[in-house]
């Protein structure tokens, strides 16, 4: 099963806090809302598709609870195209404190995370996504299992918050597979990783290059 990651992030890389106001508003973090005012309907029909073609979700605890208690749980949102793939289809969430989740369909995984994973990547032909989850995401990208990165990028400087890439993590380089832009400006890019990155003058450790490589 292929494992592709899709985050909104604004142009300076945060991804917290994208929806509501007061979403997410952990380590002072007080630009919350920053994506909604730029989703417009094309973009909010494309995400849908990207929803509708998932075979199976994978996702960390905090956005797992925050979609469980929208798409899940609201009537509207529950039968939207995102609301209707989310509630059809297998959950794999990421927790070592929620053990026993209410939302149908939902497996948690704990324990050995990397073997886990891999054993779902070796599973039937499919489409394993991973929508927000910061944490999850860097830990998947840090351990060289992700497929396909889909970047939503907003045409906005947050200026705080939490940011998709750290200061220092694993390189790699990126084949560009898609591209689209959307008439509010926001972006859309899909890439595949393609193994270490070449440098000028020289290469960088190979310890901590190259996320894309098969572990």
């Amino acid at each position: 099963m292929r494992l592709t990651t899709i985050t909104h992030v604004s142009v300076d890389g945060v991804m917290q806090g994208l929806g509501g106001p007061e979403e997410d508003r952990q380590d002072g973090f007080e630009r919350a809302g920053w994506a909604l005012p730029l989703f417009d309907d094309d973009a909010e029909a494309f995400l849908g598709e990207i929803f509708e073609r998932a075979d199976a979700f994978l996702l960390g605890r905090r956005t797992y609870e925050s979609f469980a208690g929208s798409w899940g749980a609201i009537e509207e949102m529950a039968d939207s195209p995102i609301g209707r793939a989310l509630n059809a289809r297998p959950k794999y969430l990421v927790s070592a404190t929620l053990t026993d989740p209410r939302w149908t369909a939902t497996t948690v995984l704990s324990g050995d995370l990397a073997t886990a994973v891999r054993d779902l990547r070796n599973g039937p032909a499919g489409e394993l996504q991973v929508h927000g989850s910061l944490t999850l995401v860097r830990w998947l990208l840090h351990n060289r299992l992700v497929d396909e990165i889909t970047l939503l990028t907003y045409p906005v400087i947050v200026g705080q918050g939490a940011r998709l890439f750290p200061d220092t993590g694993p390189d790699a380089a990126l084949d560009l597979v898609d591209s689209r832009t959307f008439p509010n400006g926001i972006t859309s890019r899909v890439y595949r990783p393609a193994g270490s990155p070449q440098y000028a003058g020289g290469t960088a450790d190979a310890d901590h290059a190259g996320f894309a490589d098969t572990p």
